[in-house]
């Protein structure tokens, strides 16, 4: 594990909402289900805690939820209910979910690195409008908890 990503996971214990953290079975039964394999990050943040709400707790209807494990899905079967080419890439998963539908995804083809890029989905254009927002999960980590509760990519 990274230094950032200590640093991280310390402040998301210190000052948020993390779930119990994921045991190593837990990792290998989701990844065995989803098809692929957490990156370096996203294992980390996992076995850390197994999802987390982060500036409020989940009855408060928190900005930010990162899903545990068992909540993970392909993006266009969560969204549109059906897992067809025309509503996303499969290689789209939920990952977040910020109220009202909208999810933060995760592209688990490789990206810089080696780590997952991170997308926005607006629920009412998905699967259009899809815009790339971090490069990694540590990246879009560092930035939400820096952010005061503000989705970070739609300031300015």
């Amino acid at each position: 594990m990274t230094k950032r990503m200590q640093r991280l996971l310390a402040e998301v214990s210190a000052h948020h909402f993390p779930n119990p953290s994921a045991t190593e079975e837990q990792v290998a039964a989701f990844e065995a289900r989803a098809g692929w394999k957490l990156d370096e990050d996203l294992r980390a943040f996992y076995l850390h805690c197994n999802g987390a709400t982060l500036f409020a707790p989940r009855e408060r209807a928190p900005n930010y939820r990162i899903l545990p494990l068992d909540e993970i899905e392909r993006a266009r079967t969560k969204m549109r209910h059906e897992d067809t080419d025309a509503y996303g890439a499969p290689s789209w998963y939920t990952l977040l979910y910020l109220q009202d539908g909208d999810y933060v995804l995760v592209d688990v083809t490789r990206h810089d690195g080696g780590g997952y890029a991170l997308l926005d989905a607006f629920h009412e254009t998905y699967p259009a409008g899809v815009e790339r927002i971090a490069s990694s999960f540590g990246e879009f980590l560092e930035k939400a908890l820096a952010s005061g509760d503000h989705f970070f990519w739609l300031d300015g």
